[in-house]
C-alpha cells in the first residue's frame, strides 16, 4: 500500500448559530456537533448584545430574532446543557457585553465542574468596529477600550487558552470597506488595544498577550484579491508586532484568524447561486497555507431570505469537510510563495493599508479617528453600490442574467425557518421567574461591587463573575455600565453636504425640485432605524442618495424608539418616513410606529420600509398602511428615490 503524504490538521469547522431560546439553540448546537462540527460560534440576540433584558421596552420584537437571548446564568446553563465546556472551543460574537457574557460562561463552566484554565475560545470584544459598522456599542470609546483590555488582562491570569479579543474586520467589509481599508482599520484597532493593554500587564507577559490577540475577517467574492489580502494581513501584523512592540518570538507575531465568508454578497435573487459564492470565498482563506484561517464558519445559501434550517447549515458544513478531507489541499506547502502576480498584489495592498494607517496615526489612533473611518466606509459603500447599479460590477442574477428557472429549493412553506412566535413571551416569563426566585440581597451586593469597580478603575471581570453567580441579569449589568460610563451615539458617516457623485442623477434631481416647488418647500425625508438593529449600511446609503438627489434629509443614526421617530417627524414636518430594519422585528416596530402616527394626526405621512422581509410579512405591512416595502433585491436606489418623490407629489395625490 502506497504511503499517503502527511496532512496538516484542518481548521475548526463552525457555523454561526443561535435563535429563539437557549433550549432551542442548545438542540441546534448538539445536532451540529454530531454532524462533525468541531467548534461552536454563538450568535446572541440584540438585547443581549446591547445590555438589555428581554422584557425591556427596547427589546420588543427583538428577542431571539438574530441570535439567542441570554439574560442570566440560567440561560447560559441551558445553552450549554450536555456540552462539556472544558472540551469545547467556543467563539462568542459579543462586544459591548463581552465581559458579562464571558463571566456567565465562566460561571456555567464552574457549575459543570470544569477546570477554568482549560477553557478555549474567543470573545469578539471589539467595540471600535461597532462604532463603524455594526452598532451594538453601549458606552463611549474610552471606557469601552478599558473593558476590552480588562478582559484581556483577566484572561492572561486565569484563562491561558482563551483569546480575549477578535479584532473584527468582518463588518468593515460588510459596510463597504475596500481591502486596504479593511486591513488598515482592523490593524489600527489592534494597535489601540495593545497600546492600552501594555499598561495592564507586566512587560515580560506582554509578548504572550500580543500572541493571544486574534482576528475575525471577511472573505468576499474576488477571491484572488481576498487571498492576497490575507497574505498582506500576515505580513503587516508580523511587521507591526516586531517593529512597534518589539516582539521577538515569531510564534507571538503569528496572524491568527477565524473567518465568516461574505454575507453582503448573498443575493435574494437566484439564491442557489450563493452556494458557488460561498465555496469560492472559502477558497480565499484556505488555499494559501501561510495565510490559512484557523477557524472557518460559512453562511447558509439562503440567509438573504431568512433564518436557515439545520439542513442548510449542514450543507455549508459539508462544504468545509469535503475540502478538508476529500481533496489533497492539506498535503502541500504554500501554493503561492514566489508567485509574481500574488506578490505584486500583496505589496500593493500593503502600501495602500500603510497609507491609511499613517493617516489614522496622525489623528491620534483608531479611537480618535472613528468619525474619519466611518465617513470613509460610507463613501466606499456608496461607490460599491453605484458600480452595481451602473453595471460596472456584475452580480449574476441581479444586474445580469436576471432571467432564470424558479428554484425548487425555495418552494414550499418550510423553505426557510421562522423564529418561534412564542419565544419572546416564553423568555420573558422565565426571566420573571428567575428574578422572583433569586436571593435579591445577594444580587444587590454583587451589583454594588460592580459599580465600585467601574468607578474605581479596578478590573471589571471579577465583580462581573460574582454578579453572574449571584443571579444578576444582563440588563442589570448593562444598567451599571451605562450609569458608570454614560451612553454614546456614534457618528453616522452621512455628511449634510452632497457628494460629488452626480452621474445618473439629473432626472431624479429635476423631479425632486419640481415636487419641492409644488410642496412649497424642500422635500423632507426622515430616515429612521427603530429598535436595536445596528446594521445601518442600508439606511446610510438611502440617506446619502436622497441627499445627493436634492432632498432635505434627517438621519440621526441607530437605536431609536418608534416614539422618538414620530416626534422627529412632527418636529421636522417630514413629508415621508423611511424605516430600515434588518433584524426581523419589522412587524411589531412598524405597527407601533403607525399607531403613534395616527395618534399624532400624522397618518397622512407615507411610510416606506426596507429590510430582510419575507413576502408574507411585506403583505402584512402593506395592509397596516405601509406605502412601499423594499428588500435586498431592490438594489436600484434611484428607482426608490423616484418612488419617494411620487408618494409625496401633491399633483399625484390630487389625481388619486
Amino acid at each position: 500500500m502506497t504511503d499517503l503524504p502527511a496532512r496538516d490538521n484542518p481548521w475548526l469547522f463552525r457555523t454561526y448559530a443561535g435563535h429563539s431560546t437557549a433550549k432551542a439553540s442548545n438542540a441546534l448546537y448538539r445536532g451540529n456537533l454530531a454532524k462533525g462540527q468541531t467548534g461552536l460560534s454563538v450568535a446572541f440576540d440584540l438585547p443581549t448584545q446591547t445590555g438589555y433584558d428581554s422584557d425591556h421596552e427596547l427589546a420588543k420584537g427583538e428577542v431571539g430574532k438574530v441570535g439567542v437571548p441570554i439574560s442570566h446564568l440560567g440561560d447560559m446553563r441551558a445553552l450549554f446543557d450536555q456540552i462539556p465546556l472544558d472540551q469545547m472551543n467556543t467563539s462568542m460574537t459579543i462586544n459591548a457585553t463581552a465581559p458579562w457574557l464571558l463571566a456567565l460562561y465562566i460561571a456555567a463552566a464552574e457549575e459543570q465542574g470544569a477546570d477554568i484554565a482549560a477553557l478555549q475560545g474567543t470573545v469578539q470584544n471589539d467595540i471600535i468596529k461597532e462604532y463603524l459598522s455594526r452598532g451594538t456599542y453601549i458606552c463611549p470609546p474610552a471606557p469601552s477600550l478599558r473593558m476590552i483590555t480588562d478582559v484581556a488582562a483577566y484572561t492572561r491570569q486565569h484563562l491561558p487558552k482563551w483569546n480575549p479579543m477578535n479584532v473584527c474586520s468582518y463588518h468593515l467589509q460588510e459596510a463597504g470597506a475596500t481591502p486596504e481599508q479593511e486591513l488598515a482599520f482592523a490593524l489600527a484597532t489592534a494597535t489601540a488595544v495593545l497600546d492600552d493593554l501594555k499598561t495592564k500587564v507586566a512587560a515580560e507577559d506582554f509578548p504572550e498577550m500580543v500572541g493571544r490577540i486574534s482576528f475575525f475577517v471577511n472573505a468576499g467574492i474576488r477571491f484572488v484579491t481576498e487571498l492576497c489580502k490575507m497574505r498582506a494581513f500576515v505580513e503587516l501584523w508580523d511587521e507591526i508586532t516586531a517593529e512597534r512592540y518589539g516582539v521577538s518570538d515569531p510564534k507571538f507575531r503569528r496572524f491568527r484568524y477565524g473567518v465568516q465568508v461574505n454575507s453582503l454578497g448573498l443575493t435574494e435573487q437566484q439564491p442557489e447561486n450563493n452556494v458557488y459564492r460561498i465555496l469560492l470565498e472559502m477558497l480565499a482563506v484556505t488555499l494559501s497555507k501561510n495565510a490559512r484561517a484557523r477557524a472557518v464558519q460559512l453562511p447558509a445559501w439562503n440567509e438573504a431570505l431568512g433564518l436557515p434550517r439545520p439542513w442548510d447549515q449542514q450543507w455549508s458544513l459539508r462544504m468545509q469537510q469535503i475540502l478538508a478531507y476529500e481533496t489533497d489541499l492539506l498535503e502541500y506547502g504554500d501554493l503561492f510563495d514566489g508567485n509574481p502576480a500574488v506578490t505584486k498584489k500583496v505589496e500593493a495592498l500593503k502600501q495602500g493599508a500603510r497609507a491609511e494607517l499613517a493617516q489614522i496615526d496622525s489623528m491620534g489612533g483608531a479611537v480618535e479617528a472613528i468619525a474619519y473611518m466611518k465617513s470613509r466606509l460610507v463613501e466606499a459603500n456608496a461607490d460599491r453600490i453605484a458600480r452595481i447599479e451602473g453595471g460596472e460590477t456584475t452580480v449574476v442574477g441581479v444586474n445580469r442574467w436576471q432571467q432564470g428557472e424558479p428554484s425548487p429549493l425555495t418552494s414550499g412553506p418550510e423553505a426557510i425557518m421562522t423564529a418561534d412566535k412564542d419565544a419572546e413571551a416564553d423568555q420573558i416569563a422565565r426571566l420573571a421567574d428567575w428574578r422572583a426566585t433569586r436571593d435579591e440581597a445577594k444580587v444587590q451586593l454583587a451589583l454594588d461591587a460592580l459599580r465600585q469597580a467601574a468607578s474605581s478603575g479596578d478590573n471589571i471581570m471579577p465583580p462581573s463573575i460574582d454578579a453572574a453567580k449571584a443571579g444578576a441579569t444582563t440588563g442589570e449589568w448593562g444598567d451599571v455600565v451605562r450609569a458608570a460610563f454614560g451612553q454614546y451615539r456614534a457618528p453616522t458617516g452621512v455628511s449634510a453636504n452632497p457628494s460629488n457623485r452626480t452621474e445618473g442623477l439629473d432626472e431624479i434631481r429635476a423631479a425632486v425640485n419640481a415636487v419641492s416647488d409644488r410642496l412649497g418647500r424642500r422635500l423632507k425625508f426622515l430616515v429612521g432605524k427603530p429598535g436595536l438593529d445596528g446594521h445601518s449600511n442600508g439606511a446610510e446609503q438611502i440617506a446619502a442618495r436622497a441627499r445627493d438627489c436634492g432632498m432635505d434629509i434627517t438621519y440621526d443614526g441607530i437605536r431609536l424608539t418608534p416614539a422618538e421617530i414620530v416626534t422627529a417627524a412632527q418636529d421636522q414636518n417630514a413629508h415621508v418616513i423611511g424605516l430600515s430594519i434588518l433584524s426581523g422585528s419589522h412587524v411589531p416596530l412598524v405597527g407601533e410606529l403607525i399607531d403613534l402616527l395616527k395618534s399624532a394626526n400624522l397618518a397622512h405621512v407615507p411610510v416606506v420600509v426596507g429590510g430582510i422581509i419575507p413576502e408574507a410579512d411585506a403583505t402584512h405591512l402593506r395592509k397596516m398602511g405601509v406605502a412601499r416595502v423594499y428588500t435586498p433585491k431592490d438594489f436600484e436606489l434611484n428607482r426608490i428615490m423616484f418612488d419617494i418623490v411620487a408618494l409625496v407629489d401633491p399633483k399625484a395625490v390630487a389625481a388619486e
